[in-house]
């Protein structure tokens, strides 16, 4: 396998993450509590699986070090619920469009988890994992489980996956692939999720389902990590806890 590091690569130390609230539409909770609940699941959960600590505040504006969560209330690419890209000063920031999100009758709160979790890890959106036969998928750490949800502090999050959901090879009874338990080899999708793959050079999208390939066509993608995943020449990451020692 080929290996590179994850989503920080280049820094040490704590990342921080600005939480900024630029929307006059309602998110559903106050960010303050939202931010709480998002350093909560990351700490409980999504830390001890995948590392990196990250330390999140609300704030109105972010330093130059930060890395950003912003919450806006339209998109600027119709179609696109929350995305990724950078500051003029080169650091990650994602975006959560909170109209567009409410319109398409999703969480607010999911959408900032899931946008979190994939920025930490790949930030560029440009790392893949070697699969069979020459397809490669995308390191897109919620995709494949986009409509599994849990609470923290009665709040909806969302499912993600676990490093052996990237590794193809036969695994020990009882491995993990996802949070929730709900996938059961790699590569593979929960009802609701999709996968964005790679063969030969050509991005194309796998369904979970016909029910979701129709509401996934139905969106408007321009500018989503998948159009952005179609010029991308990531490697694949081995995660450190992963590796064998030489």
């Amino acid at each position: 396998m080929k290996g590179a590091r994850t989503g920080r690569t280049g820094r040490s130390g704590l990342l921080t993450v600005a939480c900024m609230n630029m929307a006059k539409t309602d998110l559903g909770v106050e960010l303050d509590t939202l931010t709480r609940a998002l350093q909560k699941c990351y700490d409980t959960h999504f830390l001890p699986v995948w590392g990196f600590p990250v330390r999140l505040y609300t704030t109105k504006k972010a330093k130059p070090s930060d890395w950003q969560l912003v919450f806006l209330d339209d998109t600027d690419d119709a179609g696109r619920l929350g995305y990724h890209k950078l500051t003029k000063g080169g650091q990650p920031v994602s975006k959560i469009f909170v109209r567009t999100v409410l319109a398409a009758s999703e969480s607010v709160s999911v959408t900032a988890c899931h946008e979190l979790f994939e920025m930490v890890i790949d930030p560029l959106a440009n790392i893949w994992a070697d699969g069979a036969d020459g397809i490669e998928y995308a390191y897109e750490l919620s995709d494949a489980v986009e409509e599994d949800r849990f609470k923290v502090d009665g709040i909806e999050m969302s499912n993600f996956l676990y490093p052996a959901w990237f590794e193809p090879r036969k695994h020990p009874p009882g491995t993990k692939f996802d949070h929730l338990g709900r996938l059961k080899k790699p590569f593979s999708m929960s009802k609701g999720g999709y996968l964005i793959v790679r063969k030969n050079g050509k991005v194309t999208e796998q369904f979970s389902s016909p029910a979701k390939e129709r509401r996934f066509a139905q969106e408007d993608r321009v500018g989503h990590r998948s159009e952005h995943r179609k010029g991308a020449r990531g490697r694949l990451i081995v995660p450190r806890s992963k590796r064998k020692a030489k």
